[in-house]
């Protein structure tokens, strides 16, 4: 076994020195150093060292162990946190610029943001053990549609300016005047909004108009225009006649929208637009320094195909009753590839959740109270201002008033800041203000004392404070479903979260054996300083010198994720892997622009690639050419070098993943890399399987120009049913220029640094799970983590091998990370398929093993470090009694069509019913192993009837009475 594994465990039973007796590896790691042993023996090896010499390549292996600090315990890192914790000042930010407080009721957020039993699932791919959090989304589209007064609204995007990107893209797909390459975009729109869209248009051809809505000259150039409401300095616009303009050239309007405003003001359908967006943040999500908050999209019905982003729908299950799935997956990039609309990853479920379950807590007449507080205080400080001689802008406003300062605006602004208050400084001398939910009157005082107001009588004027002209004033009702009208109490709210989350298996249930999707421990104490107020309550825009504790935090992962992958530089910028992605392809796209190459376009992906891979170089203008894979699954070297010769002239990139999709250490990748190199081109590592890496090998060893990380993968932070992500991407020293900028940072709008993503460091307030998962390991610990992910996918390949093929292993006859068992051959002898196989796993307790990727038919298993022997072993007993039955099937002892497998999931009703006509007994339906008598986890609903769902969509909530 691993002898330092060995040795700690003899060290803690023979003495107690002056090290702490505590260490997280320990913690992390499932199997202990007797249980490594056994998995050892059974693969015929002596220690952990051994299989990594068989499993790893010797040419690829690191020569020294990783440069990190030493590993810390759980107690002491909290302390060290709240000591660089103390370094960020937590100001009362009035900035807005589509970011304010909020308060998130303690309810949702002890029981859905800081509980696992929400942050540790998966997405939704397995509808009978999601249908908590797919009903939680289904309420999320549906306020996001009943607001905008829009037809359809998918389950959430990254944020508000990716999700304006999207709608420009959109709007571009399906433009009837195909020459239309323009887009205007109004000043009016937040300048991180401005910013990532231009990003987003450069490498797609598209020209970016930015300019005044009431003077441009539209015509038919223009494919779309996008709209601010209320624009960023707070103005309330009536976008009716100028939407009317716009279509009447055949563009499409997009508005995006303040979410909260909405319950006061006209929505954006009622206007005429075509697409509303923007971000949910206002609804029960901290600050977090940018992050992760949820994006909304919102669209006509007749765009529903070409919409981004997931889509929740209400089919049927195989009882007849309603049942939730993700629907139209037919749009998504793991069916069309580079045809894709978007990049189907980028979701931020949890945080969708929340701010849905934000609107169940308060209701329509909650929400309508907030805002109208938020406007009359609003009010009150416009004529307190004006009243003191200052010039307001002449304009009726929700939140945000702007003020003409004059000479005094430093002076101003230094008096807010005496008073631990952030205001918002325009480029032409004004100064905004943009109130929240945490207002009070006080607040107001303090704000009329920095303008030298006094005695502003709040109270007396509060009631008729309302300055929103009739016409813009909302009279459409929304959130009119029961689901939006009955849970205002604390205990109700309780018991809804509860029996939501009853519905979902997540971690806390068992493994979640996924292929590419690590889904390892979220310890605890990674997740605490998430919600701590000295990193959740600071603006993304605030001044730097109040966020030095998030600089440190900022300035050392960066350093060790440079380590961890050999490369220079690390931008932590994109806010989920599939943003790394499109960020890493476009520092490639910029580097080969510098050197008066732009003609370099074509990006070769393996055809076992993953699908975010071409859906991604397609986003970012690049033409797609697929590269074979041999018998063995590994690159098919011969094509690769004819490709690399054909495109010599023409080639920017080669994709690779690595280990390999097949979960292989391909021996050639060096070689790979090489021929790459040597035809102009650059190398792109998809990190998704840079849990086989850390500490053995690196992007930067193996010959990689670029990787992203995916930090909810590899390093911890967790999957929260679908998003947030983190997907940084680290580059050699010569792509290094070439990282993300930011308008509201470097002052980069427009050209080659912009931004990819809203906030200057995306999701920054859960960078910190991953900052202290790796103090917390150490170098030794991060190793000893990956050589024992490498063991578990070894043990359970070898314990699954004669009963299911293992489709592809290394030279020497060991897998990476994960395995690929193949299933087809029971569909001949058996008529049983993979989903059979699946739907049956959920009866035994387990969410299934990555399905039909990258090979139809098959499952791919990835069991990572954290599962104990006795997991591994609990979950190769299934899937070994699935076999069985498979065979008892084939042997004519179970019926070929009423049988366990095909009529799996059973749900609790189903066993239990006055009724069973199976000619199988109850028990072996429901109880088919010996555990599930001591602890069952029943899905709610049985197999859900996909077909059905796209054939009947259904995209917002049913009447109540479905349910019952």
């Amino acid at each position: 076994m691993n002898s330092t594994l060995q040795n700690q465990s003899k060290q803690n039973l023979t003495k107690v020195g002056i090290d702490p007796l505590d260490s997280f590896p320990r913690r992390h790691i499932g199997p202990d150093p007797e249980q490594i042993g056994v998995m050892l023996k059974e693969l015929g090896l002596s220690s952990l060292e051994e299989l990594i010499e068989k499993a790893v390549p010797a040419g690829i292996r690191l020569k020294k162990p990783l440069d990190l600090p030493k590993a810390s315990t759980e107690h002491k890192i909290l302390q060290d946190l709240k000591t660089i914790a103390s370094q960020n000042q937590v100001f009362r930010s009035y900035i807005g610029a589509g970011y304010n407080s909020c308060v998130i009721p303690g309810v949702i957020q002890r029981n859905i943001l800081e509980n696992p039993g929400w942050y540790t699932a998966y997405t939704p791919y397995q509808a009978e053990i999601s249908q908590g959090r797919l009903e939680a989304l289904l309420n999320f589209q549906t306020m996001i549609i009943d607001l905008t007064g829009l037809e359809i609204s998918n389950a959430s995007l990254l944020d508000e300016g990716t999700a304006a990107a999207e709608a420009m893209f959109l709007a571009y797909s399906v433009r009837k005047n195909e020459t239309a390459k323009k887009f205007f975009v109004s000043e009016l729109c937040h300048p991180q909004t401005i910013d990532v869209v231009v990003t987003r248009a450069n490498p797609l051809g598209i020209e970016v108009q930015i300019g005044n809505h009431e003077s441009v000259e539209l015509n038919e150039d223009f494919f779309g225009v996008l709209l601010q409401y209320p624009a960023t300095d707070g103005k309330i616009i009536d976008y009716t006649s100028f939407i009317q303009k716009a279509h009447n050239v055949g563009s499409i309007a997009t508005v995006a929208a303040d979410l909260l405003a909405l319950t006061i003001l006209k929505s954006p359908g009622e206007m005429g637009a075509d697409i509303a967006i923007g971000s949910s943040q206002r609804f029960g999500l901290p600050l977090g320094y940018g992050g992760p908050h949820a994006g909304f999209f919102a669209t006509k019905d007749e765009f529903k195909r070409s919409m981004p982003g997931r889509l929740i729908g209400v089919s049927k299950d195989s009882q007849g009753n309603p049942g939730l799935r993700l629907s139209l997956q037919t749009r998504e990039q793991h069916i069309r590839r580079d045809k894709a609309t978007s990049n189907i990853c980028t979701a931020q479920v949890l945080l969708a959740v929340i701010s849905s379950m934000y609107a169940i807590y308060h209701g329509p007449e909650g929400l309508k109270n907030i805002a109208t507080r938020i406007h009359r205080f609003t009010s009150i400080l416009s004529n307190g201002l004006k009243s003191a001689g200052f010039a307001i802008s002449e304009h009726s406003s929700f939140d945000t008033i702007t003020v003409q300062a004059g000479n005094k605006v430093k002076e101003i602004l230094q008096k807010a800041l005496s008073k631990k208050i952030n205001l918002r400084q325009y480029n032409d001398g004004r100064i905004g203000i943009a109130l929240d939910e945490t207002v009070n009157t006080e607040d107001l005082q303090d704000l009329f004392e920095i303008f030298g107001v006094k005695n502003a009588e709040i109270e007396k004027n509060f009631s008729n404070a309302d300055t929103i002209p009739d016409s813009l004033k909302r009279t459409s009702s929304y959130l009119t479903h029961p689901i939006f009208q009955s849970h205002h109490t604390e205990t109700k709210m309780l018991r809804y979260i509860r029996k939501l989350e009853s519905r979902d298996l997540s971690l806390t249930t068992s493994m979640i054996p996924l292929g590419s999707c690590t889904m390892k421990l979220n310890a605890t104490t990674e997740m605490y300083p998430v919600t701590w107020p000295e990193f959740g309550a600071i603006h993304p825009f605030a001044p730097a010198d109040q966020a030095k504790g998030y600089k440190v935090i900022f300035e050392q992962l960066e350093k060790w994720l440079c380590e961890i992958t050999g490369f220079a530089g690390v931008s932590l910028q994109p806010n989920a892997g599939s943003q790394g992605e499109y960020a890493g392809l476009l520092a490639i796209r910029r580097y080969h622009e510098s050197r008066k190459e732009s003609h370099r376009n074509v990006c070769l992906i393996p055809i076992s690639a993953h699908g975010t891979n071409p859906a991604s170089a397609a986003m970012a203008g690049f033409k797609v050419v697929v590269v074979s894979c041999d018998p063995n699954g590994n690159i098919d070297l011969e094509d690769l070098k004819s490709k690399a010769e054909e495109h010599k002239d023409d080639l920017a990139a080669l994709m690779i993943t690595y280990p390999s999709t097949h979960g292989v250490f391909e021996e050639s990748v060096k070689e790979i890399c090489a021929i790459v190199h040597t035809h102009g081109g650059q190398v792109y590592m998809d990190g998704a399987n840079m849990n086989a890496q850390v500490g053995l090998t690196s992007p930067g060893e193996i010959g990689a120009d670029v990787c992203h990380l995916n930090l909810h993968k590899t390093f911890c932070i967790p999957h929260g049913g679908g998003g947030p992500g983190v997907g940084p991407i680290g580059v050699a020293k010569h792509l290094v220029p070439f990282l993300p900028g930011h308008v509201l940072v470097d002052n980069t709008t427009g050209n080659e640094h912009g931004a990819v993503s809203a906030a200057p460091w995306g999701s920054a307030s859960i960078v910190l799970i991953s900052w202290t998962y790796i103090i917390l390991m150490g170098a030794e610990g991060l190793a000893n983590a990956t050589k024992t992910s490498i063991l578990n996918a070894n043990y359970i390949a070898k314990r699954l091998e004669k009963a299911f093929p293992v489709l592809y292993k290394g030279k020497n006859g060991f897998v990476a990370h994960e395995c690929i068992l193949d299933v087809r051959p029971f569909k001949k002898t058996a008529g049983i398929e993979v989903e059979d196989v699946a739907k049956r796993l959920i009866d035994y307790g387990f969410h299934a093993p990555t399905m039909s990727f990258p090979v139809p038919g098959t499952l791919m298993i990835e069991p990572t470090e954290s599962e104990s022997l006795e997991e591994l072993d609990r979950f190769c007993e299934a899937m070994l009694l699935i076999h069985q039955e498979i065979l008892d099937v084939q042997n004519g002892v179970l019926d070929k069509t009423d049988n366990p497998l095909k009529n799996s999931p059973h749900t609790a009703a189903m066993v239990t019913s006055d009724r069973w006509d199976h000619l199988y007994p109850r028990e072996r339906a429901g109880y088919p192993a010996s555990w599930t008598k001591e602890h069952k986890f029943w899905p709610y609903v049985g197999r859900v009837d996909n077909v059905y769902g796209d054939r009947n969509l259904v995209c917002s909530c049913l009447p109540i009475e479905s349910y019952q």
